[in-house]
């Protein structure tokens, strides 16, 4: 599922447009990322939990020339399920769908 999927399945679940869907998608990713700006994370009960993640300066490997290379610190986020989704996730198929 990409972002346009995304999309589609709010506004089919709203019985809302497009348009609309996707303005609030853009909010609620909007406000995800300002959260990780300020915070060090940003919990969602029942869905999960994204959380800042700084990567300090290292040396690595270039992998075609085996040489060493100086890797800069960076920040990036992971994200950690909550049990209520790994659950979910984990709800077995209809049989009908796994015969498709």
């Amino acid at each position: 599922m990409n972002k346009s999927d995304l999309i589609e399945a709010v506004a089919s679940e709203l019985e809302s447009s497009k348009a609309e869907a996707g303005k609030m998608i853009e909010a609620v990713i909007n406000a995800i990322s300002e959260g990780l700006k300020t915070e060090e994370k940003v919990a969602i009960s029942g869905f999960g939990t994204f959380t800042k993640k700084h990567r300090s300066a290292r040396v690595g490997m270039n992998p075609a020339t085996k040489e060493p290379i100086q890797i800069n610190e960076s920040t990036t986020c992971s994200f950690k399920p909550s049990q209520h989704l790994k659950d979910a996730l984990h709800e077995p198929k209809p049989m009908a769908a796994m015969h498709s």
